[in-house]
């Protein structure tokens, strides 16, 4: 049975990953890529489809114990589990190297030792191709090596542990003294290429401890919360797909946003608004090699037709995305159906393109060089804006209802506009800047008028509506008004009183249970988590400073004992939601811990100007 959402850790060689448990078991795993058919995939059904536990013996005595302690080696994708048995401790270590020009299989390492007395390992290996659903054919090959093959792919264990099959599971058992130690290492390959090398477990793992302590010594962020920054820009840059420089949103599919609901989506793709959300942490910490990979993703992406942006795209920039349903996988926790693919990149949602080209004025404020194909790429962005600003949309949370004139969708497409004219007047693009100056006018007198609510003083979810949405948070820190503008005030006051959970987070917006509301679906979901990190900086930006800092670091206690988090939390069943890892909220602890050290340096230098 699959653990907690928060039960798991990541690991990951930056184009696919894995999710092991707190009990040592691995139940999710796609490979090659991240998007791949998984070849373990109890996370979302039973044991019988995919497992992969390495732990004490408990076979025929109960559920595997969890581990009594575990935790990240150093600043790395390296996990270290270990558990105290009457016998001895047992410590398991887990990380898949990156790939290399040399050697670019997919590979997962498991190292099993025993740190003091005398342990028995037990270790169950059920491999499940077409995401749970194909029994492979397993065989052991002349050279002692297993193959398990499906197909298209094949998969390769290497390990001098004694093994046998039982039950279409392979299986050992195996005792260790203290400073002993057995490896297994798990390999992709196409079954038509043959085997890969092996794998020399101990320079894989030197050259992996290395790969994130170079990456991790380049950011600049140094404040208080610099261990949650850095296990927050590890877990996005193990999104990051350095082929490709496509930012996947999470790690996973339709891990539910409701225990028992239907609101299950596969997140596994390049949404353009979290991939930019994400990039400017990447900036503001100090890297700026993934916002140039980025650019070039993007440019392949879009290629000569900006004016059908999509929302989303494959992590190499695939277009067609077919949503479909697993009717074989009950489901985490029984919440089906289990979906792949997402339909939603059929969506038009305005505020892609405020995002695309608000990272490109950031990216070049930081010092991205000046590259013409992506100026001619926001004359075309600018061009659509300037089409179809005054329509409606399906708004940035994807809503499967009809669409409306969300506010949020016109705020960024000001920020499009606006951010042009900056690009322009910066020197690092070209275009009718004046007219583009009467447009973002025009934009911003429009929604003034027709998404405020002057008798609430609150901006409200589109126009017409009585409602909120908590994206309305993010109207001061993208500059359309100033945080001290009363109308901001009052939003934010707004949306603090009738979007709060009894725990101080915050809801997208308002949903129906079983009668479908403005996304069209029944059923509800838990507090957002980005949402109420967007709550942090706005706190911050008017200067209440104590509440911006309570309510980060409540959200830092959210995380799980590794420092995760998924999408979403539950504030009745004190429970993750949603997909996991999620960049998104990753995302929210970098700026919040950057936006609350900005706060305290503009206090500062206030309480210094008067005395």
């Amino acid at each position: 049975m699959a653990g907690r959402i928060e039960d798991y850790a990541l690991i990951g060689d930056l184009q696919t990953a894995a999710l092991v448990g707190r009990d040592g078991t691995i139940d999710w795993l796609c490979l090659p890529r991240l998007d791949s058919e998984a070849v373990i995939a109890g996370l979302l059904g039973t044991p019988d489809n995919g497992y992969w536990r390495i732990g004490p013996s408990v076979f025929g005595v109960g559920p595997s114990p969890a581990a009594d302690r575990r935790s990240y080696r150093g600043d790395s994708l390296i996990m270290e589990s270990e558990w105290d048995t009457p016998t001895g401790t047992l410590r398991v270590t887990d990380f898949m190297p990156p790939r290399t020009d040399d050697d670019d299989s997919p590979r997962v390492v498991r190292v099993a030792e025993a740190v003091t007395g005398t342990v028995t390992v037990d270790v169950a290996l059920s491999l499940r191709f077409d995401y749970g659903r194909v029994v492979p054919w397993v065989q052991k090959t002349d050279d002692n090596r297993i193959s398990a093959v499906a197909g298209p792919d094949a998969v390769w264990l290497d390990t001098e542990a004694e093994t046998h099959g039982e039950k279409l599971t392979t299986r050992s058992r195996l005792t260790l003294a203290e400073g002993e130690r057995v490896t297994f290492t798990l390999s992709w390959q196409p079954s038509y290429k043959g085997p890969p090398g092996r794998l020399d477990v101990d320079q894989a793992f030197e050259d992996t401890e290395k790969f994130w302590a170079d990456w991790v010594s380049r950011c600049t962020y140094n404040g208080r919360y610099r261990a949650s920054v850095i296990r927050s820009l590890i877990t996005l840059k193990a999104l990051t797909n350095p082929l490709t420089g496509g930012i996947a949103a999470a790690a996973t599919t339709s891990l539910p946003e409701e225990i028992g609901g239907v609101r299950n989506w596969d997140y596994r793709f390049v949404w353009i608004r979290d991939a930019a959300k994400i990039l400017s942490s990447f900036l503001r910490a100090g890297y700026l090699d993934e916002a140039r990979a980025w650019r070039k993703w993007l440019l392949r992406a879009v290629a000569g037709d900006p004016e059908n942006l999509q929302i989303m795209y494959g992590i190499a920039g695939e277009r067609d995305m077919p949503e479909t349903t697993l009717d074989w996988l009950v489901g985490y926790e029984a919440s089906g159906p289990v979906r792949i693919g997402n339909g939603a990149a059929g969506q038009r949602q305005l505020d892609v393109y405020g995002e695309v080209i608000g990272t490109l004025h950031l990216a070049a404020q930081c010092g991205l060089e000046r590259d013409e194909t992506s100026n001619t790429l926001l004359l075309e962005l600018v061009r659509s804006v300037e089409l179809h600003w005054g329509e409606p949309d399906a708004g940035i949370w994807e809503v499967r209802g009809p669409n409306q004139h969300f506010v949020h969708s016109k705020v960024m497409a000001w920020v499009a506009v606006d951010r042009a004219v900056k690009l322009v007047e910066d020197g690092h693009a070209d275009g009718p800047v004046e007219q583009w100056r009467q447009l973002r006018d025009t934009i911003h007198l429009d929604i003034c008028t027709n998404g405020y609510d002057a008798e609430r003083n609150t901006f409200t979810q589109y126009y017409g509506s009585q409602e909120l949405d908590a994206a309305l948070l993010l109207i001061p820190q993208v500059n359309f008004l100033p945080a001290d503008d009363k109308r901001v005030i009052g939003t934010i006051e707004a949306v603090q009183r009738e979007l709060s959970t009894p725990d101080g987070l915050l809801l997208r917006y308002p949903t129906n249970g079983d009668d479908p509301g403005v996304d069209g679906l029944p059923g509800d979901e838990g507090a957002f988590l980005v949402c109420a990190f967007w709550m942090v900086k706005d706190l911050a930006m008017i200067g209440r400073h104590d509440d911006a800092r309570t309510l980060f670091e409540r959200l830092l206690a959210l995380s799980n004992d590794v420092g995760l988090l998924a999408e979403e939390w539950d504030p009745h069943l004190q429970r993750q939601l949603g997909n996991f890892p999620q960049g998104f909220s990753h995302k929210g602890i970098v700026e919040g811990a950057l936006e609350l050290e900005l706060g305290e340096q503009r206090a500062s230098l206030l309480a210094g100007a008067s005395r």
